[in-house]
């Protein structure tokens, strides 16, 4: 059977908001948040990969585990391909790249994304209907543009497919979708992602998975069947997902 693991790549360097993994979500830090959440799924591994001692002590004091790993990796997904190798997973293994600032991610949806991986793929990720016009023009919310066999054919920061013809914004936002950015990867396609040199599209747009389709690889999308609350990357972000906890 394939080995399943689940890494949470949290660095505390982070531009926006200084010293997220360890900004706390009413009262715990928030990379003790992210393994809560993922802590009722079944499956191999479930690990932290952290760059600071500050971290990897918070982790472990909750009683999870964590790897420190190489502070200057260019992406996340280089940093789980360092978990990956130190703890000889095979090719054929999936690992599930979970953002260390997603405390609110619903483990069902993580739990959907392995069994979607059991069909084969090399590598899948989420995706969830837009609703608001506002969203779907925010560049800060990444839209993806699926096909009628489920996968993706182009990631923007641009509000994509535009809608030639739409007078209501309910009409514009027909195939919106917002990326969630959790990806499931096969061990080997993981290790060929990281020796793929960056893309142009992907260094115009900022986004790291533009590399996979620029090298004609497919990435297969799953559209959560719940909401997902954003992750965290601003003060702003922050209150909003306190608020929730504090509600919990």
């Amino acid at each position: 059977s394939m080995g399943t693991h689940i890494v949470v790549p949290a660095r505390l360097g982070s531009t926006r908001l200084p010293r997220k993994p360890l900004v706390l979500i009413a009262g715990v830090p928030m990379i003790v948040r992210v393994m809560d959440r993922i802590a009722p799924i079944l499956c191999d591994t479930k690990v932290a990969a952290v760059d600071s001692h500050e971290v990897y002590d918070a982790v472990v004091a909750a009683g999870y585990d964590a790897q420190m790993t190489e502070p200057d990796h260019p992406s996340g997904s280089d940093r789980v391909m360092e978990v990956a190798s130190s703890r000889g997973w095979v090719d054929t293994d999936v690992v599930v790249n979970v953002q260390g600032d997603e405390p609110l991610v619903p483990a069902g949806l993580i739990v959907r994304l392995i069994e979607q991986m059991q069909q084969g793929h090399d590598l899948a990720t989420i995706a969830e209907k837009i609703e608001v016009l506002e969203d779907f023009e925010n560049p800060n919310i990444v839209k993806v543009v699926i096909n009628g066999l489920g996968k993706a054919l182009y990631f923007s920061r641009s509000p994509i497919p535009f809608a030639r013809e739409a007078e209501k914004s309910s009409h514009k936002l027909e195939a919106a979708y917002r990326h969630v950015g959790i990806y499931a990867f096969r061990v080997k396609a993981l290790k060929e992602f990281t020796q793929l040199l960056p893309a142009k599209i992907e260094q115009l747009e900022m986004l790291e998975q533009l590399r996979w389709l620029d090298a004609g690889r497919e990435i297969q999308v799953i559209e959560s069947t719940e909401p997902v609350p954003g992750g965290v990357d601003t003060e702003e972000d922050l209150r909003r997902v306190e608020a929730i906890f504090n509600q919990q």
